[in-house]
C-alpha cells in the first residue's frame, strides 16, 4: 500500500500538533543542553498560532505553525518538526511552503525564524528555501547557538 500523504490546517490545541512538538523537545534537549532551558521560554505558542501538521495515512508526521510579529508585515516560523523515520522525503518542505502561502493568504509579506546552529538539516532547508541569515533578533541577540533568518514570501 502506498503511503498517503496530507495535512491539515489546525491550531495550537490540535492533539497531532502537541505530541509532534513534544518529540522536537525531547530533540532539542538532547542537541543543546544546558541551554534549551532558556530556549523553552520562546518556543511556546498560543492561540494566535496557525498551525501545520502532514499527516500519513493519518498518523502525524511532520508540523510547523507561524505567528504574527510585533512587524505588521512579519510572521515568525515556529516549531518546525519531522519525526525521525520521515526524514527525507520533503516533508519539512511542504510544510514550510504551506505556512508561507497561509501567511501570504493573510497577506504578510515576509517571514523570519530561529533555528540552532547544531541543525544543520533545518539550516539547509531554510537556505534552499530562500531564507537569508539576518542578525539575531529578539531574545536570540548575543545568543551564539541561534540562526536567524528572512525572506520575501511569494506563493509557491
Amino acid at each position: 500500500m502506498m503511503n498517503q500523504f496530507s495535512h491539515k490546517r489546525t491550531t495550537a490545541a490540535d492533539p497531532d500538533f502537541l505530541s509532534l512538538i513534544a518529540q522536537l523537545d525531547q530533540d532539542l534537549r538532547g542537541r543543546y543542553q544546558p541551554y534549551q532551558a532558556f530556549y523553552d521560554g520562546f518556543n511556546k505558542v498560543d492561540d494566535s498560532a496557525r498551525v501545520v501538521v502532514i499527516l500519513e495515512n493519518e498518523k502525524p508526521v511532520g508540523c510547523g505553525c507561524f505567528r504574527p510579529t510585533d512587524d505588521p508585515l512579519c510572521v515568525e516560523i515556529k516549531r518546525m518538526f519531522v519525526a525521525h523515520d520521515h526524514r527525507r522525503q520533503g516533508i519539512a518542505e511542504r510544510v514550510l511552503r504551506e505556512l508561507e502561502n497561509w501567511a501570504l493568504e493573510e497577506r504578510y509579506p515576509f517571514a523570519r525564524l530561529e533555528t540552532g546552529n547544531m541543525q544543520l538539516e533545518a539550516v539547509g532547508l531554510y537556505l534552499k528555501s530562500g531564507y537569508q541569515r539576518i542578525e539575531n533578533y529578539g531574545p536570540y541577540a548575543g545568543m551564539s547557538t541561534s540562526i536567524c533568518m528572512e525572506k520575501r514570501l511569494v506563493f509557491s
